[in-house]
């Protein structure tokens, strides 16, 4: 009969075990480099060195750590100073805030988008009362009809488009970090995908990259040649243009007169939400493309809405004409410069609009959940590149 240890006693289970542990001992000294790594001179003839090390000495005295293994990275890390990867401090972001009260369509005629007071006429194309000019043109629908060979949507109670031309649009998925508490080091969102750099600057390449979206740390900054990297790993470095920082400061900016407000960083293109001293909230927006800035200032929401039309032109030649339907979450605060969900593009993190803050459907829902009418927003760019005179501003757009 094979003998196990529940058909042993404890006397002979104990026997078992100690033949087992001296097994295990003969099968590690076998391996002489690993027994060498792992065991030095005890009581001043050298520090004992473990090979299966807990993070907690990892972090304390990576030094009594064998640099072998699975955690091999983390060990490197610690030495330098860097702690394995912590998750922040979130809370979690309902997923419900990014779906959108609208259905859209994206009209794509270069020669506009025709109106019909009645679905017949649609669907044949005739009898138009009134054409969108062309441009940057979106619909949202409220029922999809079908005809012999043709679809036609209402757009409002008794306006129709034809749907030839038309593409349907799903909602952006992206959303920013709700947080418990202000986490302790700036972080940052990767903008692109990029390779890491062992060095900053140079072409030493680590055969590791990261990924648009992706959340890093920052545990470094170098300047090389007037060009800003970050350090992201033990030996990961990344240029400044493909990842947005953000470095949380939960001091009040200047001008704000209460304890919540919306800091607008232009250069990292990073939207932060602070309240009674801790950030809460954070993620990347699209600003005023050249041309069209987001104008640097302390402003004050003075209007919100759920939805709103939005539709303009600032070029002569009409050709950056752009018509939004139901533009949904918007939180006026600078003249026609709003806060507000676009569900157009996925481009957050880029300077995209006519001067407004863009944001992801669920953060601008979120943002507008917590906001109120006089709510303080704080716009500005360290690097000093966006003009300040308020002349150079109009009445700006989405």
């Amino acid at each position: 009969m094979v003998m196990t240890p529940t058909t042993l006693d404890r006397p002979e289970r104990r026997v078992y075990l100690a033949a087992i542990l001296v097994a295990l001992t003969l099968l590690l000294l076998s391996h002489g480099p690993v027994s060498a790594a792992t065991t030095t001179a005890p009581h001043g003839g050298g520090t004992q060195q473990y090979p299966l090390c807990p993070q907690r000495l990892m972090l304390t005295q990576p030094q009594r750590c064998v640099r072998q293994g699975a955690r091999a990275d983390q060990l490197l890390d610690a030495s330098q100073g860097i702690a394995p990867a912590h998750p922040l401090p979130l809370q979690a972001v309902d997923p419900t805030l990014g779906q959108l009260p609208f259905y859209y369509i994206q009209s794509r005629g270069d020669g506009g988008t025709p109106l019909y007071t009645s679905v017949d006429d649609a669907l044949k194309g005739q009898n138009a009362y009134r054409t969108i000019e062309p441009g940057f043109v979106f619909f949202s629908w409220i029922e999809r009809f079908e005809g012999d060979n043709s679809v036609a949507y209402m757009i409002v109670p008794g306006v129709y488009v034809r749907g030839d031309g038309m593409a349907r649009l799903a909602a952006p998925s992206f959303h920013g970090l709700a947080f418990n508490h202000t986490p302790s080091q700036p972080f940052a969102w990767v903008l692109a995908h990029a390779d890491t750099r062992r060095t900053p600057g140079s072409n030493d390449l680590t055969g590791r990259s990261v990924e648009r979206f992706q959340l890093v740390y920052i545990f470094d900054q170098q300047e090389v040649l007037g060009f800003t990297w970050y350090k992201i790993g033990s030996e990961d470095w990344v240029e400044d243009h493909t990842v947005a920082v953000l470095t949380p400061d939960p001091n009040r900016p200047p001008d704000v007169q209460a304890d919540r407000w919306i800091s607008i960083n232009l250069y990292e293109q990073t939207l932060a939400v602070y309240e009674s001293g801790r950030l809460i909230y954070a993620t990347l927006v699209s600003t005023g493309l050249d041309g069209w800035w987001t104008q640097p200032g302390t402003f004050q929401v003075y209007k919100k809405l759920e939805a709103d039309p939005m539709a303009g032109s600032f070029t002569a030649d009409r050709s950056d004409y752009y018509y939004l339907e139901d533009v949904p979450w918007i939180l006026y605060f600078d003249q026609s410069r709003a806060l507000h969900g676009a569900y157009w593009h996925n481009g957050y993190g880029y300077p995209r609009s006519h001067g407004c803050v863009n944001l992801s459907p669920a953060d601008a829902h979120w943002l507008y959940d917590w906001a109120d009418e006089g709510t303080w927003v704080y716009v500005y760019d360290p690097t000093g590149r966006t003009p300040t005179d308020a002349e150079l501003y109009g009445s700006g757009g989405a």
